[in-house]
């Protein structure tokens, strides 16, 4: 193998640091089972790909974290990968999102061992802000395949949504196996949609249109 061209006290390029992410990111997929996902395996990860420490602090400065959000990025691209042979437009909504969250399970499942190391390290509670970040990029991800673009309240509030399903769907797929997570999804899925034909033809502006309003009048005398 190759060793990597050692770059401290230099800045990465752009192609190095995409290209050693990526390799370092298999190293530790192989690693994970038997270090866990840690700072250990983070520098086994690095040395395995030919890096220095000081290469490492530059590539991944916030060692486990950064590497635990190279997966997931991973794993949504790979979802988005084996979406492209499903075509949203010929799919109903609670179709759509059904097919993007069983994509995102199993494109996780796919290094199932190194998946759950990291969900164990994004479960404690020093990572639950960077899981939440995670999940909801994961989210925007699937909503922008499905098709979305609202760009009001709804887009933030079907993200939030989504979220609350993908976190406990994959902690069940990594832990429980496929059939319970997808069962799990279904009857989420089936909430979600109660939940969108009750908020339709809602004006949940309206509240703040009023305050605004109030405001408006005790300061000029009238509304605006």
């Amino acid at each position: 193998m190759t060793e990597a061209p050692h770059l401290s006290n230099t800045a990465p390029t752009a192609d190095w640091a995409d290209q050693m992410e990526q390799a370092v990111l298999d190293a530790a997929v192989q690693r994970a089972p038997a270090l866990g996902w840690n700072g250990r395996l983070v520098r086994a990860a690095c040395e395995a790909s030919g890096l220095s420490l000081g290469d490492q602090e530059l590539l991944l400065p916030n060692g486990a974290r950064d590497l635990a959000a190279l997966l997931s990025r991973r794993h949504d691209a790979r979802a988005l990968k084996a979406l492209e042979l499903t075509p949203a437009a010929t799919l109903k909504m609670r179709e759509r999102i059904a097919a993007a969250v069983s994509a995102r399970m199993e494109a996780g499942a796919a290094d199932l061992e190194a998946t759950r190391r990291c969900a164990a390290f994004l479960a404690l509670p020093t990572n639950a802000d960077l899981g939440l970040s995670l999940a909801w990029e994961s989210a925007d991800v699937l909503w922008r395949w499905a098709g979305d673009t609202a760009t009001d309240w709804n887009h933030y509030s079907k993200r939030t949504i989504l979220s609350g399903i993908l976190i406990p769907a994959l902690t069940m797929r990594w832990f429980d196996g496929r059939e319970a997570a997808e069962a799990f999804v279904s009857r989420r899925i089936d909430n979600v949609m109660t939940f969108e034909k009750w908020k339709a033809g809602k004006d949940f502006e309206a509240p703040l249109k009023r305050v605004t309003s109030v405001l408006s009048r005790l300061r000029y005398g009238r509304a605006s």
